[in-house]
């Protein structure tokens, strides 16, 4: 009998530890790793900093070297997109056309950037997600002095923003909300970011882009500045575009999934019965939390992916997909209930944050240091803290905060939990 595979969509972080953890977890059948990217997987976040800086090069980002991915027994597909999925039966329709009968498919297709219409085509106007992009961007910031307009005012925009400025070019940093990072972290960390941004050179312009300016580059067109709906004009010679992402999911037309913001699932991570998705693709219901969240950060598509690996191997045993070995206690399918967390490195600032920060209806934030950007901030939704987050304070201090959060708790004990957390050091 052929043994069909597993498939993984997306050879990404969360891609591969769930093809490593498949292993793992038993499953000794073909295997399928399947990336749109002609790259091995490889890291994203040193994308907005190392790699954009010039400090590290490519071959850094490597999650896995090819001999380090052969004991695998991969068939590995780069460069390959898939197309669609037939959940009844389990199929994958890959672009060229082949269909991928499977055993067990696991989603890890992430997010793409999001543009805007008038940048199409356009020389100088770049997005920032796949290593190709960050690779552009950096040549083109290595001709020398330039003036960088940064939209968007998130976790993106304002890494790249401080590269830049570290680089010595003029930046221009644009955004919806009056302060960085305001809808992720609050107004009083914004705040934060906002003076070291400003102490650092980095102009902050809050407004929506109108139209891109453009000058003649002989018989193309390059951006020459951006204007603002308020009528604002900035001179640019480069324009990254850090407006946020949208999740992959535009290939998944079966009416058995739920696309509406990322690829719903239950808690086990499963879409439907052998469909799992783990990382940026993926909402889940949470069970601490009550309710379905998404969460675009590195560490979540680790944990993730080893969770949805283990569960899908224990439904394909209950199946008979995969045999247990003899007096083995059978596998059972668990709850991912993660402690969220996710980071950020700006300048010589470091943001670390567990828990749910963003969508709170109550936010303290303490300062500790104003010149040395100490600070801590807590956030609360519907009278329970559910997020902390820690900005430029001692390890001692961040592992006590964690626990913090680690399960909603009241909101005026996890206020006493913070103090005390913060009282020294």
């Amino acid at each position: 009998m052929t043994i069909r595979p597993i498939a993984v969509v997306g050879a990404s972080a969360a891609g591969i530890t769930a093809a490593e953890a498949l292993r793992r977890a038993g499953w000794d059948g073909p295997l399928t790793l399947i990336g749109d990217e002609p790259h091995l997987p490889y890291d994203r976040p040193p994308l907005s900093k190392q790699l954009l800086h010039g400090a590290w090069e490519p071959a850094k980002l490597l999650l896995r070297t090819e001999e380090q991915l052969a004991p695998l027994g991969l068939d590995l597909r780069l460069g390959t997109r898939a197309t669609g999925l037939d959940v009844a039966t389990r199929t994958l329709t890959l672009d060229g056309g082949e269909r991928l009968a499977c055993a067990g498919v696991i989603i890890t297709t992430g997010v793409a950037a999001r543009t805007l219409p008038a940048a199409d085509g356009l020389a100088g106007v770049f997005t920032l997600r796949t290593l190709d992009d960050a690779l552009a961007l950096r040549d083109r910031l290595s001709e020398g002095a330039r003036r960088l307009v940064v939209v968007g005012n998130g976790v993106l925009g304002c890494e790249a923003a401080a590269v830049a400025r570290e680089l010595g070019h003029e930046v221009t940093l644009v955004g919806r909300e009056p302060v960085p990072m305001a809808a992720a972290v609050g107004a009083g960390i914004g705040e934060l970011l906002a003076e070291e941004h400003r102490a650092r050179g980095v102009r902050l312009v809050t407004g929506e882009v109108a139209e891109f300016e453009t000058v003649a580059d002989g018989s193309a067109a390059r951006v020459g500045g951006v204007r603002l709906a308020d009528g604002s004009r900035h001179p640019a010679d480069l324009v990254l575009l850090a407006i946020g992402s949208e999740p992959a999911v535009g290939w998944l037309a079966d009416p058995a999934l739920d696309t509406t913001d990322g690829l719903g699932c239950d808690a086990y991570c499963a879409a439907a019965p052998g469909i799992y998705a783990a990382g940026d693709v993926a909402r889940w219901e949470h069970p601490g939390h009550g309710r379905p969240l998404r969460f675009e950060h590195r560490m979540n598509a680790t944990e993730q992916a080893m969770a949805a690996a283990r569960n899908l191997v224990a439904e394909l045993t209950a199946e008979g997909a995969v045999a247990t070995a003899e007096g083995a206690e059978p596998q059972e399918r668990r709850p991912f209930a993660p402690v969220p967390y996710f980071w950020s490195d700006q300048y010589g600032l470091k943001l670390q944050a567990y828990g749910l920060t963003s969508g709170a209806d109550e936010v303290e934030t303490t300062v500790l240091d104003g010149e040395a950007r100490r600070a801590v901030a807590l956030y609360g939704r519907d009278g329970l803290a559910v997020g902390v987050l820690a900005c430029a304070l001692p390890p001692r201090q961040i592992r006590a905060l964690r626990a913090v959060v680690a399960t909603p708790v009241p909101w005026e004990e996890a206020r006493d939990r913070v103090r005390a957390a913060t009282a020294t050091g």
